[in-house]
């Protein structure tokens, strides 16, 4: 049999004829193998070897991740001994500078030195508001509502002045209004807030 009448019984040929496959001529037998073989081999692929590929890959990631979150625990781990000595130090530091507080507010000697810094500064003081002692966790607050007249400049050396006092004040809720009259003087609303410290019956 040539090669053209070999594959015109290809043409030819049904799914019966694989019963006669054992008698059927060399290159017939030899090209159902390869045919067989890649089918086989395409089928191994798609079933098995893709579906563990993918399995892999993924597994590969989740190795990644989790080896960033090991270096993170473990560069924590590493240093959770000076992150416990620094919080120690914080806490220490925190307890003395507490401690620099005085103990009671003499709230008339304190609207003296806001009185006292205004008029220094050049300021019109137009009224002193003590709003009532406010208790934190470690710390007492005392705000004091206060309005004073003048320039910017002479708001400048009062909260200049302000940091010279003995005791701690903080400034907040600024507002300045301008000149309205065309006298060239502004208006400041603020609130300066003292503080003491909380005895440990108190905190």
């Amino acid at each position: 049999m040539n090669i053209s009448d070999t594959f015109g019984s290809l043409n030819d040929f049904s799914p019966e004829d694989l019963k006669e496959l054992p008698s059927a001529p060399l290159v017939v037998r030899i090209i159902a193998i390869v045919v067989a073989s890649i089918v086989l081999v395409i089928g191994y692929w798609y079933f098995m070897v893709k579906p563990n590929n993918e399995r892999i890959e993924g597994l590969v990631r989740q190795e990644s991740t989790l080896r960033g979150d090991y270096d993170d625990a473990a560069a924590k781990a590493a240093n959770l001994d000076a992150y416990k000595m620094q919080l120690e130090e914080m806490r220490h530091d925190f307890a003395v500078m507490l401690r620099q507080l005085p103990d009671n507010i003499d709230i008339e000697s304190l609207l003296v030195d806001l009185s006292q810094t205004s008029v220094a500064a050049g300021l019109n003081v137009e009224y002193f508001r003590p709003q009532g002692e406010v208790q934190q966790e470690f710390y007492a607050e005392y705000p004091i509502q206060l309005r004073v007249a003048g320039t910017y400049h002479e708001f400048g050396n009062f909260v200049s002045g302000l940091s010279t006092l003995p005791r701690i004040v903080t400034l907040s809720n600024i507002d300045i209004q301008g000149d309205i009259e065309g006298t060239g003087v502004l208006t400041m609303d603020l609130t300066a807030t003292t503080y003491r410290y909380l005895a440990e019956d108190e905190s």
